[in-house]
């Protein structure tokens, strides 16, 4: 168990008074140097924001870091108890068992969090809590020179802090979020606290910096990042990197494949429209469902900063994470997979249908569960979508169609004589092809609405709407449009060959298609959904 404060009824809180900022950084100095944060990352930094018309302009500043918050997302998200809250109220991290998993970064509204690049563990400002637990205090309060950094026991009537939040206006980034934040603010302006309402640098050229170029607050080109009717422009800031790249883009993919290609061929059989006998349901289905499961895990712990602890999610699990119940579910459904592919090796039918029963529910919550990881992903509004899980069990039903119409005409290809066309082929197993292909139009077209809803309806916060603008209109519009084309061009064909107007070769011709369509929107989605700068 990780060590609490001896005194449980102390609350800690900061507040920050920005009528004494002078903007001098020495707190994030401070901060480095007490707790060894190397360079290009920062627990603390301080935000420049140049607000109003030469000659009446002032420069606005804002001391940014870890909010503390009583209900924190972070500690919630972690699958291991990296992070986690001490009984004094401080959000600690523990590195000897983060993974790297970046599940902290993406939940936390405020941006405070940071891959250590040397350590390759998760960080942040935690209060100094070494100091705190030998009554001193942090090192940035200490080394201000103008006493703009106060700490204090919100418990406490009679502290400073606590009078100060009791009787003076003060104010707290992203309330919306419910995140309940322990940093308050005194005297600070909107276009700081407010990520959006400062016009960004064309080009991310800052007054002394450049952002990274795959930043998540690196925006040029776009006239709706400014959510102030003040004419403010950011001239100093920090660049933040996206925490999951396009290798959890294409772990949607494959995961979609994996649950889909087992849930759309149960389904099938389960229904009487494919014989329980087929070679496609006994050896196929497992086979073709375990590679991409297997390319899913090796994706997800590849992704970790420190793949070699993926253990610690099943030895020491944080329930709450929909990392740990995402593991669980995976590693449920593997044992189902690989439980399916022995029943088929010794010929026990009644087994397979039996497990229909564990199968069916597993494959489509491998399918689901992401949409509940990325919604503890607090941080990114364009994910907070009550239709997202529904609208990934439609995915993989396209997903998994697709690969099995692929299957059946090259698994049935190498059983028939070698002189038999690609329409024999066809026709031995018409049937089958038939209804996959219904199954095939049938999630495309419920997909392109989805996602005609999603962009097209209004959005309930800004940061949704600007994510939604980044993924139609922005960086990732290539491949958002791609994506779109391909799957109308693989679910549209398809339905012109129901009603015979073409070929059902072509048909089928066009499942790799889909595939690659939804590769590409997948991409376009997890990516704008980062893309909104949050600090």
């Amino acid at each position: 168990m990780h060590e609490e404060s001896q005194n449980q009824a102390v609350k800690w809180a900061k507040v920050i008074d920005h009528t004494r900022c002078i903007g001098c950084h020495a707190c994030t100095t401070a901060c480095k140097s007490e707790n060894l944060v190397p360079l290009s990352v920062t627990r603390t930094y301080v935000k420049h924001v140049d607000v109003g018309v030469f000659p009446t302009v002032r420069r606005a500043h804002q001391v940014t870091r870890c909010n503390q918050c009583a209900h924190a997302p972070c500690v919630t998200a972690c699958p291991t108890t990296a992070m986690f809250q001490r009984g004094d109220g401080i959000v600690d991290f523990d590195k000897s068992i983060c993974i790297g998993c970046k599940a902290c970064m993406a939940a936390c509204p405020y941006d405070a969090i940071f891959i250590n690049p040397e350590d390759h563990s998760a960080e942040k400002c935690n209060f100094c809590a070494h100091r705190i637990d030998v009554g001193l205090e942090p090192a940035c309060v200490v080394v201000c020179p103008t006493q703009a950094i106060l700490i204090g026991d919100m418990n406490d009537t009679e502290s400073y802090v606590s009078q100060i939040i009791n009787r003076e206006p003060v104010a707290v980034r992203r309330p919306e979020k419910e995140t309940l934040p322990k940093l308050f603010y005194k005297g600070a302006h909107q276009a700081t606290l407010d990520p959006l309402a400062a016009r960004r640098p064309d080009g991310g050229l800052f007054m002394w910096s450049e952002q990274q170029e795959n930043s998540s607050q690196v925006v040029s080109g776009n006239p709706n990042y400014n959510n102030s009717s003040a004419a403010a422009l950011l001239s100093y800031d920090v660049a933040h990197a996206i925490p999951w790249d396009w290798k959890v883009s294409l772990y949607t993919w494959t995961k979609g494949i994996a649950s889909g290609v087992y849930l759309v061929a149960a389904l099938l059989v389960l229904f009487g429209y494919l014989s329980a006998n087929n070679s496609i349901w006994l050896w196929a289905t497992p086979v073709v469902s375990g590679i991409f499961l297997a390319i899913t895990g090796g994706l997800l712990i590849w992704d970790l900063e420190h793949p070699e602890r993926f253990y610690l999610i099943f030895t020491r699990p944080q329930w709450r994470s929909w990392l740990v119940k995402g593991a669980f579910i995976i590693a449920g459904y593997t044992l189902v997979l690989a439980l399916h592919f022995f029943a088929s090796w010794f010929g026990s039918r009644t087994f397979q249908t039996w497990l229909m029963v564990a199968g069916i529910p597993l494959s489509i919550m491998t399918a689901v569960y992401t949409a509940y990881l990325f919604a503890q992903a607090k941080a990114r509004d364009m994910w907070q979508n009550p239709l997202l899980p529904p609208h990934l069990l439609v995915q993989a039903l396209l997903l998994g169609s697709a690969v099995l119409l692929l299957v059946f005409v090259g698994l049935k290809g190498t059983m028939v004589s070698d002189d038999m066309t690609l329409s024999g082929v066809i026709d031995t197993v018409r049937r089958e092809i038939y209804y996959l292909l219904c199954i095939l139009v049938g999630s495309s077209l419920l997909h392109l609405l989805m996602i005609w809803g999603e962009v097209s309806l209004t959005h309930p916060t800004a940061h949704a709407r600007l994510a939604i603008w980044e993924m139609v209109r922005g960086r990732y519009k290539s491949d958002f449009w791609m994506g779109i084309i391909l799957s109308l061009a693989g679910g549209l064909l398809p339905a012109l060959a129901l009603f015979g107007a073409i070929d059902i070769s072509l048909a089928i011709a066009c499942a790799p298609l889909a595939l690659i369509g939804m590769m590409l929107f997948e991409n376009a989605y997890v990516q704008a959904g980062q893309s909104v700068p949050l600090a």
